[in-house]
């Protein structure tokens, strides 16, 4: 028995609704960011690295923009020097934001 879409067809989980979301919020950082945003709201570069801890900036700004091209993430940037930037959750994004709940609330009860 193989994977099935929404109306049953058998198909490769890339093309199902599951691996659509894994795409977009799959990897090793980008639930860690979705959280700091969820949690703060608008937040920094600087701010959000020193919350996840060990990623590095490149890898950070890399998954930002992934987040940001995925329309997770708004990106607003400030005309001032020292350059601001901020970065907050999209209306798309409040949407996950029951789901990391539940992955939080799963965390508690079996760490």
């Amino acid at each position: 028995m193989g994977i099935r879409d929404l109306k049953g067809h058998e198909t490769v989980i890339a093309d199902t609704p599951f691996g659509y979301t894994m795409s977009v919020i799959g990897g090793k950082w980008k639930l860690a960011i979705l959280y700091v945003l969820a949690d703060a709201q608008t937040v920094r570069f600087n701010e959000m690295h020193r919350q996840i801890g060990t990623i590095t900036y490149k890898v950070l700004s890399a998954q930002l923009k992934e987040l940001e091209a995925d329309g997770l993430v708004k990106r607003n940037e400030y005309p001032q020097i020292p350059p601001k930037v901020e970065y907050s959750l999209t209306p798309k994004a409040q949407t996950l934001l029951p789901v990391l709940e539940q992955l939080c609330e799963w965390g508690a009860q079996n760490r």
